[in-house]
């Protein structure tokens, strides 16, 4: 193997090496995000749902006030 051919394929893996560490960054950056993101939507249905307990309950045939 010539010496310029095992620089380029050196080369190309030091690239492809940077590029794992950077999708690697990416996607603990982004699993991050989700898990917070997991947490506020399971926070945000258990306040709805105890402003659903705590609501009364208006009677199903009553009325609209202009009848």
């Amino acid at each position: 193997m010539d010496e310029q051919r095992l620089i380029e394929i050196e080369t190309k893996l030091a690239h492809l090496e940077q590029l794992l560490s950077d999708l690697d960054q990416a996607l603990a950056s982004q699993q991050a995000q989700v898990s917070g993101l997991e947490q506020l939507c399971r926070s945000l249905i258990e306040r709805l749902r105890s402003l659903a307990e705590a609501a009364p309950a208006a009677p199903a045939d009553e009325r609209p006030p202009h009848y």
